[in-house]
């Protein structure tokens, strides 16, 4: 005869957990069980923080891979030419019980107000510490789908949003406490699921034909005190669009579509580190919008932080159960820099708009997320092939 504690073990083996206690299933299974059996399914928030100064970038993340049992978080804190990174890896509940209390070791995100406020908990891990607030300053904005193939394969299939926001508390970095205040320190935020790579590197199977000669990448979420601009391009090597999303969100809840935006990136000459990027926009009356971009400090994040191409760190790999470590990397050392131009880079980025549509006074100021990865060859921007830098006046 079943007791009520047989019941339980049944459930946790049938993969029942906490989750499905809730009304919020979408397919005929329990909830902890992903809705593609794809092992590149993966759940994961990004955040970032800064306080204006181009002195100090705060990057970090925590994500869940179902089909794959594990569960990570990494911190990346760039001051000067410093980079550390702080890494946390453990095993998943198979029942998804850890998805409702996010967390990995001594790292963990609290939802005060969804899709409003947040804690972000880091208990003094290898000599890094935090515990900041964050609030948005404006509604989340929905991103277009992200889809990218290769051959008949899916390589990625997600869904994001994107919000952007002040941070309140306290930052400690081996004994030395920093002050987050909300009058200074912003940034922004973005939650994605789906299909990416993860994990540790799948057999490839047969050589892609054509084979990937690289991609463009342009993500810039800003804040201004009146409204936030949310933008995503990315082109494949002749330079064709396979996706544009621009979104316009007021105080006040109007939400306007920005267009096509035309794009001009500035690069530091012989790198393919940018320093700066003129963005024109449309606006649905048609007049133009001008965004001037600056980069105040950049991030390289697959130098420690576990983003495509990065050596030292890959999201949602086993790495054993409570597994904590600490990188620290000097970005002048040439071995690091070399890496540099085969990822994606997030800067501070300081902005100013112009233009009929700014819909504010000429040269009001804005702050956010500058990231830009030019992989590879982009005939647009002159660049050959992989390996191929920026010219002088580029």
């Amino acid at each position: 005869m079943s007791t009520r504690h047989d019941h339980g073990l049944h459930g946790e083996y049938y993969g029942l957990g906490p989750l499905d206690e809730y009304p919020i299933h979408q397919l005929p299974r329990p909830v902890a069980w992903a809705g593609s059996s794809d092992r590149n399914f993966y759940d994961r928030c990004y955040l970032n923080a800064h306080d204006r100064t181009g002195d100090l970038f705060l990057i970090t993340g925590l994500g869940f891979y179902p089909n794959l049992g594990t569960k990570d978080a990494f911190v990346l804190l760039r001051r000067g030419d410093e980079q550390t990174a702080v890494h946390l890896s453990d095993a998943a509940d198979p029942r998804g019980a850890d998805r409702m209390a996010q967390q990995v070791g001594g790292y963990r995100v609290e939802i005060i107000e969804p899709l409003h406020k947040l804690r972000l908990v880091l208990e003094e891990t290898e000599g890094v510490a935090m515990d900041l607030t964050w609030e948005g300053s404006f509604p989340v904005v929905q991103e277009l789908p992200h889809v990218m193939r290769q051959g008949s394969g899916t390589t990625l299939d997600a869904q994001r949003f994107a919000q952007l926001g002040t941070w309140e508390g306290v930052l400690s970095v081996d004994g030395t406490d920093i002050a987050v205040t909300p009058d200074r320190w912003l940034g922004s935020r973005d939650r994605s699921w789906g299909i990416r790579p993860v994990g540790e590197a799948a057999p490839a199977g047969k050589p892609a034909d054509p084979a990937f000669e690289g991609m463009w990448w342009l993500y810039v979420p800003l804040r201004f005190e009146e409204f936030c601009v949310v933008l995503i391009i990315q082109e494949t090597p002749d330079g064709f669009r396979t996706l544009n999303d621009c979104t316009r969100i007021w105080k006040d809840g109007r939400v306007e579509q920005l267009g096509w935006p035309r794009v001009e990136i500035r690069y530091t000459p012989g790198t393919r580190v940018p320093t700066g990027a003129t963005i024109v926009c449309t606006t649905p009356d048609g007049k133009e919008l001008v965004l001037q971009v600056a980069s105040k400090l950049p991030v390289p994040i697959h130098v420690g932080g576990g983003y495509g191409g990065d050596s030292d760190w890959t999201h949602g790999q086993w790495k054993g159960p409570a597994f904590t470590e600490r990188l620290t990397y000097d970005m002048n050392d040439p071995a690091v820099a070399g890496r540099v131009m085969f990822g994606v880079i997030d800067h501070v980025g300081q902005a100013t708009i112009h233009g009929p549509g700014a819909g504010v006074p000429e040269g009001s100021e804005g702050w956010g997320l500058f990231e830009h990865g030019a992989l590879g060859r982009h005939d647009p921007s002159g660049f050959s092939d992989w390996f191929d830098l920026a010219k002088e006046n580029s």
